[in-house]
This record gives structure tokens, sequence and C-alpha cells, in this order.
């Protein structure tokens, strides 16, 4: 017999904190049981991670992080705030090129995570992308200090590892694609 009671109702919803990039919202609720709460929660854009990977190396950027107040080594990623329902696979080509000057032949989604579903709205999908020729990138002026460089695969294990590379989206991405056999 199934319980069509919903876990969480949500009674009343407002928008408490609000920027081009997210809303902080917090929703009045009613638990399973009938007991009332709050939940507050980040509603932010999806974001596209990609892989750079020329065969035998793979494209990392390094920016400044202000949140934690360092420069991090990551894929590439981001997400399109004047346009947040743009297709997925376009959004993580335009990414490429903006921060690295990379363009792909082929851009393949290989998953779709969340990276914090207890606290923000926001997934984001992993894309590998092959056969790689250079350009020049369009940094926007929040990326003016970003850095590009190439490693090989144990280089980047050996960062993960060391903790010189502690972006969870980076090291996920990365598990992905080796336990799909697409990078040794």
């Amino acid at each position: 017999m199934s319980d069509s009671k919903p876990d969480i109702e949500t009674i009343d919803s407002r928008v408490v904190y609000e920027n081009r990039w997210m809303k902080v919202k917090e929703d009045s609720i009613r638990r399973r049981d009938g007991s009332s709460g709050i939940y507050g929660f980040v509603d932010k854009p999806d974001f596209a991670v990609i892989m750079p990977f020329d065969g035998d190396r793979l494209y990392l950027v390094q920016q400044f992080r202000y949140p934690i107040g360092q420069r991090q080594w990551e894929f590439p990623q981001g997400s399109w705030e004047e346009d947040p329902d743009a297709d997925p696979e376009e959004l993580a080509r335009g990414e490429l090129v903006e921060e690295t000057g990379l363009h792909a032949e082929r851009v393949e989604q290989i998953g779709q995570l969340f990276p914090l579903y207890g606290t923000a709205t926001q997934s984001y999908r992993i894309f590998l992308a092959t056969g790689l020729s250079q350009g020049p990138s369009r940094l926007s002026v929040e990326e003016q200090d970003l850095v590009v460089a190439s490693f090989s695969v144990d280089q980047v294990e050996a960062m993960i590892l060391s903790g010189e590379l502690r972006d969870a989206a980076t090291v996920a991405a990365l598990s992905i694609a080796k336990l799909r056999g697409l990078i040794v």
C-alpha cells in the first residue's frame, strides 16, 4: 500500500537575499508527521565541469577563490548567469573556450552530480572534451587572474593526494572518467 503523502510539503517560500549569481530562499514546510519547520537553501543555476584531455594530458585552470581566500587548481567550469537554461553542451564548449582558449572536436557528457543537495539546488554536468586545438581565451573580469596549465594524469592524481588540488567537482569528474575507462 502506497502512501501518497509527501515527505515534506512547502507551505510558503520567500527570497531572503538575491544577486545575479544566486538566491537564498527560506521555505515554511510541513513534514509527513504534520510538524512544521523552515528550510533555508541556495538556489543557483547548474554549471558544467569540462575535462580537457588530449590523450596524454589534462588541462587545469588555477584561480583565486574568494570564499576560501586561496588560489586553487580545477578543471574549467562555470555557468551562464545571463542564460541559466543554456544547452549544457553549448555551455561546456563556451566555458572551455572562455577559460582556456581550447576548442574541442568532441564534447561528451559523462555524468551529473549535486555538489551540496542538502544546501543548494545546483547540479553540475561533467563533460570530457577531446580533439583539442588552441585559440585565444575570452576571460571575464572575474577570471582575469586565471592561469592554464596541462598535467599528466599521474600528476593530477598526485596533486589530489597531496592536497594541492582540492576542488570536489574536479576530483569527482576525474573519478567518473576513470571508472568509465575513458582516462587511464
